[in-house]
C-alpha cells in the first residue's frame, strides 16, 4: 500500500498536485480539513467537540483531529494507499499516525515536500487571492505570517520523515507537469 504525505507551505502546489497523483496512484485522499467540515457538519461526537474548540478560536487537540482520521481510514477495507493533506502538522501527530498505521500494518511510505521560495509563493498566493475570495490569501503580511508559522510549527515534521529515511524533497517551480513528474519518479522509488 501506498502512503504519501504530500507537505510544503502554503501556494507550493499541493492541492494542484495531489489531485494528479490520486488519480495516477489511486489513492484516497484524506484532507484533515475536509474531516473537519464533514464532522461538524454531521454533527458527530468528535464534530461538536471539534467545534467548540474552533468556536473559540483554539486548535483542535492533536488527539481529536487524530480519531477524526482514524474513523476515516477504517472506512475503507481495501484501499490502494492514501494520502495524507494537512496532517501530521505536529511531530506528536506524526508520532500518532506512525503508531496508529503500524497498528494497521501499512505504515507511511513517505513524506514528499515541495519547496518554493518565500517570494515565490507570496506572489502565487497573491495571485490566487484575486480569484479566489479567501481573504487569507489577499494580503501579504498575513501570507508572510502564514508561510512563518508553517515554518516554525509544521516544517519540524519533515525532520521526522526525514530520521527514517522517509523525506524526499521536490522542487515546487516550474509548470505542473513538470513537477508531477518530479513527484512521481520520487514515489515509484519508495
Amino acid at each position: 500500500m501506498l502512503n504519501l504525505v504530500l507537505f510544503g507551505p502554503p501556494g507550493a502546489g499541493k492541492g494542484t498536485q495531489s489531485t494528479k497523483l490520486i488519480e495516477k496512484y489511486e489513492l484516497i485522499h484524506l484532507s484533515t480539513g475536509d474531516i473537519f467540515r464533514a464532522n461538524i457538519k454531521g454533527e458527530t461526537s468528535l464534530g461538536i467537540l471539534a467545534k467548540s474548540y474552533i468556536d473559540k478560536g483554539e486548535l483542535v487537540p492533536d488527539e481529536v483531529t487524530i480519531k477524526m482520521l482514524e474513523s476515516e481510514v477504517v472506512k475503507h477495507e481495501t484501499p490502494k494507499g492514501f494520502i495524507f493533506d494537512g496532517f501530521p502538522r505536529t511531530v506528536a501527530q506524526a508520532e500518532a499516525l506512525d503508531i496508529f498505521l503500524k497498528e494497521k500494518k501499512t505504515p507511511i511510505s513517505g513524506m514528499v515536500a515541495l519547496e518554493v521560495s518565500e517570494d515565490e509563493l507570496v506572489t502565487r498566493l497573491l495571485e490566487r487571492g484575486k480569484t479566489s475570495g479567501r481573504a487569507d490569501d489577499s494580503s501579504e503580511s498575513t501570507i508572510r505570517n502564514r508561510i512563518a508559522v508553517y515554518e516554525k510549527e509544521t516544517s519540524p515534521v519533515a525532520g521526522f520523515y526525514e530520521k527514517q529515511n522517509k523525506f524526499v524533497s521536490i522542487n515546487g517551480i516550474g509548470s505542473m507537469d513538470e513537477i508531477f513528474s518530479s513527484l512521481c519518479a520520487e514515489i515509484d522509488k519508495l
